[in-house]
């Protein structure tokens, strides 16, 4: 665990200097068609149903060079919008995107109502990002940190949070080991969720997830 510790750590500060960033088996597509998405020129339904899942949430979404677009996992075990993946390394990223914007006009005409109480909305992130990281990594098999105001900043976020996972073993999650799980709340807004995967605890990891900085945030 002290182990663990540290490259949490590590974890923290490749977040504060490089700007934040199950199925047993996903399909790839073709090159030809990794070149199309990539300049949106003829995007995949994949991804033409997460950019529109995105706008619903306010949130932007930049494919970010290098990597390749893989299948969602979406069955009974995990459900996720949109995945990518780098060519050859062990590591993908999962996204997940909700639009609060129903939810927090529930929320509202539901005030004082206490037959008719639900949660505040802006503060769903927390239970979704817990209940991921139990599900992948187990009740006391995970780290987390609040993610500063300056750096939830810079995606035009209002909070988040950060879990550093040990992963169970599990096909849902493809048997890789390791993850950072990151959450980011715009208020009145949305939620974004993204998982990033791999073998590998290290430097390569995080220098991995610099090459996705930025592909993902909420519209200014």
């Amino acid at each position: 665990m002290k182990q663990f510790k540290q490259i949490f750590l590590i974890a923290v500060l490749m977040l504060c200097s490089i700007t934040w960033f199950g199925a047993n088996a996903q399909k790839r597509l073709p090159a030809s068609k990794q070149t199309e998405t990539l300049k949106y020129g003829n995007p995949s339904e994949q991804l033409k149903n997460f950019l529109k899942i995105a706008a619903a949430a306010n949130v932007s979404f930049t494919f970010p060079k290098g990597f390749r677009e893989i299948n969602a996992p979406d069955n009974e075990d995990v459900s996720f919008d949109y995945a990518i993946e780098l060519p050859g390394k062990d590591f993908e990223i999962w996204f997940q995107v909700k639009s609060q914007k129903e939810n927090w006009a529930s929320y509202e005409r539901n005030l004082g109502n206490k037959s008719r109480a639900v949660a505040n909305p802006d503060s769903l992130y927390i239970g979704m990002g817990k209940a991921c990281a139990i599900a992948f990594a187990g009740q006391d098999n995970y780290l987390v940190r609040t993610i500063p105001a300056d750096i939830a900043l810079r995606y035009n976020a209002d909070a988040g949070k950060s879990y550093l996972l040990n992963l169970l073993d599990s096909p849902v999650t493809k048997s890789y080991k390791y993850a950072l799980l990151i959450t980011l709340q715009k208020d009145h807004t949305g939620t974004i969720l993204a998982v990033a995967f791999s073998n590998e605890k290290g430097a390569e990891f995080f220098k991995n997830i610099a090459k996705a900085s930025n592909c993902v945030k909420f519209k200014s």
